[in-house]
């Protein structure tokens, strides 16, 4: 049985979605087809009014759907700390902490050279032009992973000649687990990382 050609087309759009495989598209545009008219137009219109509404702050990068940003805006922030991340999604996991009270600069990636995604490709002329206005800390929280390791080498080199603190977030054992579940990389960062208590 071959299926309708909008069928086909939906699950063809769906499987484009990251982690959407061709069983797991084609199970959403079944489910999508037997959900009431309503919620797939809510659904729907969900998907154009992200299009439509959500940007990216001219300042650091950050998704809002005002410019700029409620971080960026937020005069009881302190703007001579700086947090640079990979992602915007990455933000959300910082203030989760509720801890920290500084600025943020979304890179919109990581160097990858395997990828293609060079320096040029970031964020970075944005970061460098912030740093001249009075920031006094740039703490480097991309990914725990080799292409974010090369990034935050790569930012530490640029951002050190200007006067700046350059910090990196700590890694190693998560909270919660045993030591002997742990890779020798976590538990090197760790040792390497270790503060007085």
């Amino acid at each position: 049985m071959s299926l309708p050609d909008p069928l086909v087309r939906l699950i063809e759009e769906l499987q484009r979605l990251p982690g959407i495989g061709p069983k797991g598209a084609q199970r959403l545009a079944f489910f999508i087809l037997k959900t009431p008219r309503e919620q797939a137009d809510r659904l729907a219109d969900a998907v154009r009014e992200v299009k439509e509404r959500v940007t990216y702050c001219s300042i650091c990068s950050n998704i809002t759907d005002r410019d700029p940003c409620p971080f960026c805006s937020d005069a009881g922030r302190d703007p001579h700390v700086i947090c640079v991340v990979e992602e915007p999604q990455n933000v959300t996991a910082i203030e989760k902490t509720r801890d920290f009270k500084g600025l943020y600069h979304v890179l919109m990636g990581s160097i990858s050279p395997l990828q293609g995604i060079g320096p040029d490709d970031l964020k970075i002329k944005s970061l460098l032009a912030r740093v001249n206005d009075g920031v006094g800390e740039i703490i480097l929280a991309t990914n725990p992973t080799v292409e974010g390791e090369a990034t935050a080498i790569y930012l530490a080199r640029l951002l050190k000649p200007l006067g700046v603190k350059v910090t990196r977030i700590a890694t190693g054992v998560p909270v919660g687990s045993d030591l002997e579940y742990a890779d020798e990389i976590t538990v090197h960062k760790a040792l390497e990382g270790r503060r007085e208590v």
